[in-house]
């Protein structure tokens, strides 16, 4: 049975020993993830997702894209010219498993990359700061200024 997969903005058609190049995904080698935004199950289509279903996958290396670059010549005759280029963070996986439904009751840990997870790190400090706000601590008042140094 195959399942069609979103992540990382991309969709990946997928069945049981694939082994994918998705983007980097917070999750060490040898790591179970499952991940839960399914489009297509066999013949089952989501609207937009299926619900209950997932995709159980073994990160395998965590590893670096092909080399990109890009060249920029700006303007004849004034030799303004640049090269730039980037290798992207790449997570290694190999497809072990595609669940129809029960997706839920696995206990699997859920696929999130890099960006959510840095998300979810920094709630964790702003909800303490966010509780600090609601009840602020009482400034210390200025002494008041006697009435005849104003005259």
């Amino acid at each position: 049975m195959f399942a069609v997969l979103k992540t990382g903005g991309k969709q990946y058609k997928v069945q049981a020993g694939d082994v994918l190049r998705v983007e980097k995904l917070d999750a060490v080698a040898g790591e179970k993830i499952q991940f839960n935004d399914i489009l297509m199950v066999g013949t089952t289509v989501g609207a937009p997702m299926v619900a209950g279903a997932a995709v159980q996958a073994e990160v395998i290396d965590q590893i670096k894209g092909e080399k990109t670059i890009h060249y920029v010549k700006r303007r004849r005759k004034h030799s303004s010219q640049r090269t730039k280029g980037h290798r992207q963070h790449l997570t290694l996986v190999r497809v072990t498993e595609v669940l129809a439904n029960g997706a839920d009751k696995s206990g699997v840990k859920a696929a999130v990359g890099t960006a959510a997870a840095r998300v979810v790190a920094h709630e964790a400090p702003g909800a303490a700061k966010a509780a600090a706000a609601a009840a602020p601590a009482e400034k210390p008042k200025r002494a008041a200024k006697p009435a005849a140094a104003k005259e």
